[in-house]
């Protein structure tokens, strides 16, 4: 049995990370309105990996016997006014998201529940790569986005990216 701190957050986490999907989706939109299919690719691929994260911790929960609750989504933020501001609050986000999976180890780890803490290491080393690859996207853009040629080869780069499923045994 979990730790019910654990374990509400655990529950909390499944919607945060269904709210990433959303969010991503959002941008993947807001880029796609732009025509910038590289960009949106990119984000589309963000939120398939964000549905995945939430089904892993679903599944985590179910696998320790416990009740899986589902809550509301909240919509995200849809209008943004320009593309530096999506990748900013891009980076924002998996900061946030780090936290929160620090949060939750935090609990686990005070209640001495190390099968939870062990599960979290992924996501622990996934948040690092999320920040990573968030920070270079912003990066990328501050050195290139000014220039149409350049922003052009940038969002052919982002085209290229594909989806790789998770392999975290449960």
């Amino acid at each position: 049995m979990l730790n019910e701190k654990v374990k509400d957050l655990l529950n909390q986490q499944i919607n945060k990370e269904f709210y990433s999907a959303y969010l991503y989706l959002a941008f993947s939109n807001y880029f796609a309105d732009r025509n910038l299919d590289g960009f949106a690719n990119w984000y589309q691929v963000q939120a398939q990996e964000e549905r995945d994260h939430a089904m892993l911790f679903l599944q985590y929960v179910k696998n320790n016997s416990e009740k899986v609750t589902l809550e509301a989504i909240e919509c995200p933020e849809q209008d943004f006014d320009k593309d530096m501001t999506v990748l900013e609050k891009g980076l924002q986000h998996e900061r946030y998201v780090t936290g929160l999976i620090n949060a939750i180890y935090d609990a686990a780890y005070s209640v001495k529940d190390f099968r939870t803490m062990q599960f979290l290491d992924w996501f622990v080393k996934e948040q690092g790569e999320e920040e990573k690859n968030a920070e270079d996207l912003l990066k990328k853009m501050e050195l290139f986005g000014s220039d149409p040629k350049s922003l052009y080869l940038l969002d052919q780069e982002l085209a290229a990216r594909t989806y790789a499923a998770p392999s975290l045994v449960l």
